[in-house]
């Protein structure tokens, strides 16, 4: 059995192939971002226990099993960030951010909750986050929809659907519990031990249960949507107007309550069929008390966050050319006059904006050009003693057609840069 040190169950490394795609991902997300004006924000990994508790909900299964919390050397109990919204909402309190003022507001990074790893699904996974502040219109939760919309479609990707619901406000929510509560105690036998738990702490959550026996149950369940204010209905409806007016498809789900406490009224999710049963891939809502809930003035607020390791799965399914080499030129140096002036002439070509590789270790050209093959090259670029003889090198096609050509050393950077 071997000894060597592995990584973390759950936390994986990201190879190089697989960061080519992320970083595009990544790169098309931001821009995205700035068309429509939101600004990145960097949160700390760590926060204080008390900030995921209070917001998150004691009463989940983020608070109660998953998250990696420890006291450190202070005695402090502190969390690394299970999700992103309340590190965001903390950061704009603490900020002074948030009095009369407008925020549309985007992060990226780690999260981390102690689950069991699948695929999808792992201990240390990434999401892409957006949080809107101060505006309280369905408008709002138009454009979060309308953006994610807008980034499925740059990134080139169509297999996804979107489910919206309203969860109302407490007041509803409490209503509804009641005949939920009273509803689900008559079908107690055939729940599971999962639901017979949070039918006393927050039978709500039984909605979003993905055991088949217990959704057949919820499908006949009191409707959460029958229960809503006249303002809260009215919100609803004038977000399907707008999601309708911009061709928006959706499907209105009543079951559909999303994994954490504080959203309140729109909740949606973007889900895809190629991903098996991890197939949701970008969530949010609106979550109007939150920001008082943590100590800060009432604030109406609304965001959503997509997993990465998913998204980069679907991209990759769906759209597997978006990604090209970054390498230009790979310099193929014969003998050691060749290698000495080929780093030279690589330090040359980078600076006039070629992107190349200059082999190193010596070889045949034989063993010399099947790395140029595999670095993903546009070009070979050969230099032996006959070339810098005529101060040339020559070029070689590596994907697409073309007759090997011999080039000036002052002419290079023209020919490997050209589209």
């Amino acid at each position: 059995m071997s000894n060597s040190v592995q990584a973390i169950r759950g936390m994986n490394d990201l190879l190089p192939e697989t960061v080519a795609y992320w970083q595009w991902v990544e790169d098309v997300a931001r821009d995205v971002m700035d068309s429509y004006g939101y600004r990145e924000l960097r949160l700390p990994l760590l926060e204080k226990t008390d900030l995921f508790k209070r917001s998150i909900g004691e009463v989940t299964d983020i608070v109660e099993k998953e998250m990696y919390t420890f006291d450190d050397r202070n005695g402090d109990s502190l969390t690394l960030r299970p999700e992103g919204t309340a590190s965001c909402v903390r950061a704009a309190i603490e900020n002074g951010m948030l009095h009369n003022q407008v925020h549309r507001l985007w992060y990226a990074g780690p999260m981390f909750r102690h689950e069991r790893p699948q695929k999808g699904r792992y201990r240390q996974f990434h999401q892409i986050g957006a949080e809107t502040f101060g505006m309280e219109g369905p408008d709002v939760d138009a454009e979060l929809i309308l953006l994610t919309a807008r980034l499925w479609h740059e990134l080139g990707i169509d297999d996804v659907r979107l489910e919206i619901n309203s969860l109302g406000t407490v007041e509803t929510r409490n209503a509804h519990r009641k005949e939920l509560v009273t509803y689900l105690r008559d079908h107690y036998d055939a729940l599971d031990d999962d639901s017979k738990r949070r039918l006393e702490q927050n039978p709500l959550r039984i909605l979003d249960s993905k055991n088949p026996d217990v959704q057949k149950i919820v499908a006949s369940a009191p409707s959460l949507l029958d229960h809503l204010s006249d303002e809260s209905r009215d919100h609803f409806e004038r977000l399907q107007a707008y999601l309708d007016d911009a061709g928006i498809e959706y499907e209105v789900n009543p079951c559909l309550v999303r994994g954490l406490d504080y959203y309140s009224r729109t909740v949606f999710e973007w889900i895809t069929s190629e991903l098996g049963a991890q197939g949701t891939i970008c969530a949010g809502g609106r979550y109007d008390g939150l920001v008082e809930q943590l100590g800060g003035k009432s604030t109406p607020a609304a965001g959503f966050a997509l997993g990465m390791e998913r998204l980069v799965e679907l991209v990759q399914a769906q759209n597997p050319d978006a990604v090209e080499s970054p390498i230009d030129a790979y310099l193929v140096c014969l003998g050691d006059a060749a290698q000495s002036l080929g780093i030279k002439l690589s330090e040359q070509l980078r600076s006039q904006g070629v992107n190349i590789i200059c082999h190193c270790g010596g070889g045949s050209v034989k063993s010399q050009m099947k790395k140029a093959d595999k670095s993903g090259a546009r070009y070979a670029v050969i230099l032996g003693d006959d070339e810098i003889q005529a101060g040339e090198a020559g070029v070689k096609f590596l994907r697409e057609t073309g007759e090997q050509q011999q080039v000036m050393f002052d002419a290079l950077a023209d020919i490997l840069t050209k589209d």
